[in-house]
């Protein structure tokens, strides 16, 4: 496998950059109506939006809490500041979030902190709110994959109704039929056996049609749908045309599988991505890259290894060519710069062990001058790791801890690597 990132890798660390700051920002609470919320689309200009938000900080003087009327003020100048670095709005237009973000230091202590995002997506708005949250549900549904596929796994027992998107599946809905067996009861006749057969799976067929629209219409707006299924179930349902139109022209492809129901959607998805159904979808990309990295580990040869410190040194020698993070990683690098001699300790903790960590380093003097002074700065880790793929051409992807391969990297320590060559 060549080294070097394409373009789902950045893909992949850019979209959990993002989900990260949004979830952080989403836990924001300020003290009054003081965080600002900015959402410049594409083609409307910076020295316009700079012009509302002098007028709002105008405005603002107005607000009687002095602590209040000062945080919304320096919010507002430091965005203007931040407006004035683009001399055009990007194309797909830019997003600010700033305040004065509170912390343990109490009321009036707060720090004004800017967040800035240039959006996945054009931004469809133009949006100025002053409040105590921030405004993140735009951005949020920026990050909904809009490619969702539906999954029907039907025989003439059950049927089960499946949805994939983006990085997760799930079953959504599984139904039984109560439709008799092939093998008629004694004392009736086979022609009434058969017509009355023939209005159950009728009737079936018609609750079955009726969940999809709802599932795949109504709550999911699938593009497309797969159906599958053991025997000839599957080719009767879709050949009497009991789904909706927009369903039916949009059928995909339909698979023969040993299953119908919950297990029937599992086997389906299995089959697609073994026959390339799905090769696009970024679930499929993430149980090709785990199955590929749980292969290198258990075959013995020692190209495959896991653990956040194992694989951060092959990183930082250049060894590594594919590096899986999963999506749930709590662990920081911290930097312990000496204010005397510019020595810098390194250390890679969980986040958990942040405040011991920082006590523990800064209470004993620098190893290098015996100064006990220092200036302390974090990093997530996914960005050091990024620093480190850049550098070395690596692979950086990262995998969502929801799916079940996702849990297979968790189980490892949620890093995982696969070597260009086994070390000496």
């Amino acid at each position: 496998m060549g080294g070097g990132n394409g373009d789902s890798t950045w893909d992949s660390v850019k979209r959990y950059k993002l989900t990260k700051m949004i979830n952080e920002l989403s836990n924001i609470s300020g003290h009054g109506t003081e965080l600002v919320t900015v959402y410049v689309p594409p083609r409307r200009p910076i020295f316009d939006v700079i012009g509302q938000l002098r007028n709002e900080a105008g405005t603002a003087s107005n607000i009687k809490s002095d602590l209040t009327r000062t945080h919304v003020q320096d919010a507002l100048s430091r965005t203007m500041e931040h407006l004035k670095l683009f001399k055009t709005t990007p194309e797909n237009g830019l997003v600010i979030f700033c305040g004065a973000i509170p912390n343990d230091k109490g009321i009036g202590k707060e720090k004004i902190e800017l967040f800035s995002v240039i959006p996945p997506k054009p931004i469809q708005i133009s949006l100025y709110r002053c409040d105590d949250h921030f405004w993140t549900d735009h951005l949020k549904d920026m990050l909904k994959d809009e490619k969702v596929i539906g999954i029907l796994a039907i025989d003439t027992t059950e049927a089960g109704l499946g949805i994939l998107t983006g990085d997760r599946w799930e079953t959504v809905d599984t139904l039984t039929s109560g439709v008799s067996g092939k093998h008629r009861q004694g004392g009736q006749s086979a022609r009434r056996f058969e017509r009355l057969r023939e209005n159950e799976l009728n009737e079936y067929y018609h609750r079955v049609a009726d969940h999809a629209k709802a599932v795949f219409i109504d709550q999911y707006n699938v593009k497309g749908l797969i159906v599958g299924g053991p025997g000839p179930t599957k080719d009767n349902f879709l050949k009497e045309e009991y789904l909706d139109y927009r369903l039916q022209k949009n059928i995909l492809v339909t698979l023969d599988t040993s299953y119908s129901g919950d297990e029937g959607v599992r086997e389906i998805i299995d089959k697609a991505q073994k026959d390339g159904i799905l090769a696009e979808f970024r679930v499929m990309e993430e149980k090709q890259l785990v199955k590929k990295f749980m292969s290198e580990v258990h075959s013995g040869k020692g190209l495959g290894i896991y653990g956040i410190f194992d694989v951060i040194k092959m990183m930082q020698g250049g060894v590594a060519d594919l590096v899986l993070v999963a999506s749930d990683i709590s662990y920081v690098k911290l930097d312990f710069t000496c204010k005397s001699c510019g020595n810098v300790q390194e250390r890679i903790v969980d986040r958990s062990a942040l405040v011991e960590t920082k006590q523990d380093v800064t209470s004993k003097p620098c190893p290098k001058c015996k100064a006990a002074d220092f200036d302390v700065s974090e990093k997530d880790i996914v960005d050091y790791m990024q620093e480190l793929a850049t550098m070395s051409g690596t692979r950086l992807e990262v995998i969502s801890a929801q799916m079940e391969e996702g849990a297979q990297l968790v189980a490892l320590g949620r890093v995982g690597a696969i070597l260009r060559y086994k070390p000496a």
